[in-house]
């Protein structure tokens, strides 16, 4: 997924669950829909949550080179990820 996808998705899922709490906490959902919107709400969340996760491995990862020094390197994601 590009960036500006990966962007553009994640600004949109925040959009989206704002509204939705809006929504919520006005009162404009049946008990049943409401359940749903929460269940929507937090797959959002978790979208959201796992998008800022990435993003904060790409920044930096700290390693440690032979002589035990930390050091931050810029991240180079695996081949396994």
């Amino acid at each position: 997924m590009s960036r500006k996808t990966q962007k553009i998705n994640f600004e949109s899922s925040i959009a989206e669950l704002e509204k939705l709490v809006e929504k919520m906490e006005g009162g404009e959902f049946s008990l049943e829909e409401s359940l749903k919107q929460f269940e929507n709400g937090i797959a959002l969340a978790r979208s959201c949550q796992q998008a800022l996760r990435e993003a904060e491995q790409k920044v930096f990862q700290l390693t440690t080179d032979e002589q035990g020094s930390a050091q931050l390197t810029p991240f180079e994601p695996s081949e396994e990820s």
